[in-house]
């Protein structure tokens, strides 16, 4: 335990300062920066100018890995199996066919089109298609991605996002969107736009029900990060197989930390655990994922970075398009068939 304090000192001192930082008026109100990102933006900085002895490592390692895990099995109690029936069958349907599209778009181009690593591909489309940068985070274990992978990873769905974020109340309130309602723009936005917390002030822009609608839509994608890990687990273990590399399914790590996701939105959806208290528990998982992303940044290398190039900035414009015109097309026809 001794070993670990270094280095998970230096990770949650960082995680602190973010925090504080993200409250600062002009972060807050003109950067709109997210502890997150501002976390990996020092880790990186920390990282990459001063060389890290080597007795910080295990406290890194572990808030990269254990911390983690912890966070995204309490990111459960962020929903509840209630969300899905709030947004009813039309939206399940939209949610599906967007996150199915979106991700199976984003790994064909990033490593059919552009050649980038297949870890590369998996988590660019995780983090567009789910929820940016907590996607991004829990699938780099299943996929064993490298952290500049990640840290990249997590750089561009910010960028789209956050231009999501500002582009869909202008565009709908200039009329842009075909004959668009409030409902159907909430659904729309939940559906399309990558972090909750872009979705929330998309949403809210427009007015409490686009809001709310949103809120629900984007937190039932969100539940969908579960069953999406387990199949591309499964899915790397018989691709090894196939290939014969000789990896059996036991080797390929399953996201174990997934089944507590999901047990915590079950024990969330009881109702038993009062709002405060499941506020207080979001708040302490906010931070714990600040602290991984500070380890994250501080394993970075910029170097790696700088090697991979333009390339998963044009794979994230893609399936930038692609949500947004391809969430048009796909909430109007589901629409005229379901609502």
């Amino acid at each position: 335990m001794k070993q670990l304090i270094p280095g998970l000192t230096v990770t949650v001192l960082i995680a602190v300062i973010s925090t504080l930082l993200a409250q600062v008026g002009f972060v807050k109100e003109s950067l709109k920066l997210s502890p997150l990102i501002i976390a990996i933006l020092i880790g990186v900085s920390i990282g990459n100018i001063f060389k890290i002895s080597e007795k910080f490592k295990p406290g890194i390692i572990f808030s990269l890995k254990k911390i983690l895990r912890t966070a995204i099995v309490f990111l459960g109690f962020r929903l509840t199996f209630q969300n899905v029936a709030e947004v009813g069958l039309e939206g399940l349907i939209v949610d599906s066919i967007m996150l199915i599209g979106t991700f199976l778009l984003g790994v064909f181009v990033s490593t059919k089109i552009f050649k980038l690593d297949s870890s590369m591909g998996y988590l660019l489309a995780s983090g567009s298609s789910i929820c940016g940068a907590s996607a991004v985070l829990a699938t780099a274990p299943v996929v064993k991605a490298p952290m500049h992978h990640a840290a990249m990873a997590v750089a561009t769905v910010t960028i789209f996002g956050t231009l999501s974020m500002f582009l869909y109340p202008v565009v709908y309130k200039a009329g842009l969107l075909l004959d668009f309602d409030d409902l159907l723009y909430g659904l729309f936005t939940g559906a399309t736009v990558h972090e909750v917390a872009q979705v929330v002030a998309a949403g809210f822009a427009v007015s409490d029900l686009a809001g709310n609608t949103a809120t629900v839509a984007k937190l039932t994608r969100v539940m969908m990060l579960a069953p999406l890990l387990i199949v591309l687990s499964f899915y790397l273990a018989a691709k090894c197989t196939t290939h014969g590399t000789g990896v059996a399914l036991k080797d390929i790590p399953v996201p174990y930390f997934v089944f507590g996701f999901m047990a915590m939105v079950g024990v969330n959806s009881t109702g038993f655990i009062p709002a405060d208290i499941t506020q207080k528990i979001n708040v302490i998982d906010g931070f714990l994922l600040t602290v991984a992303m500070a380890a994250m940044g501080l394993e970075t290398n910029i170097n790696r970075i700088k090697n991979v190039g333009m390339k998963p900035i044009y794979v994230s414009f893609i399936m930038f398009l692609f949500l947004f015109f391809g969430g048009i097309a796909v909430v109007k026809f589901i629409h005229e068939i379901i609502g």
